[in-house]
């Protein structure tokens, strides 16, 4: 079972990482978001952050509905996300090796590839 702390490190663990500020984890490289904490919104009322769900970079609609598809018990997506190359991870479903390999690809999909040479 991982966590948001869990994220934290293995984000800040990859090379070029930046922190940003927010309610819960946000993280960047290269001035581009690869995995940050899901901003729930429900009619009337106010924006809620969720540190248990993880929003990924996925890099495109073919591994975005291969996962949801083939892990509807780990990943999900909502309407305000449709045309974009992301999916929402229940992080308490989800282990921590797994973990570490879906945001070291969401990293290596948003490192300019000079950067995410470093890992190979």
């Amino acid at each position: 079972m991982a966590d948001a702390d869990d994220v934290r490190r293995l984000a800040l663990g990859l090379p070029e990482v930046v922190e940003i500020d927010s309610e819960g984890f946000d993280f960047r490289v290269a001035n581009k978001g690869f995995v940050w904490s899901y901003p729930e919104r429900r009619p009337g009322r106010p924006r809620v952050i969720r540190t248990d769900i993880a929003v990924l970079y996925v890099g495109d609609e073919a591994e975005k509905q291969a996962l949801l598809l083939g892990e509807p018990d780990l990943f999900f997506t909502t309407p305000g996300y449709d045309g974009f190359p992301l999916v929402m991870l229940r992080l308490p479903r989800v282990d921590v090796a797994r973990l570490t390999e879906l945001v070291t690809d969401a990293w290596r999909m948003r490192a300019p590839d000079d950067l995410a040479r470093q890992l190979d």
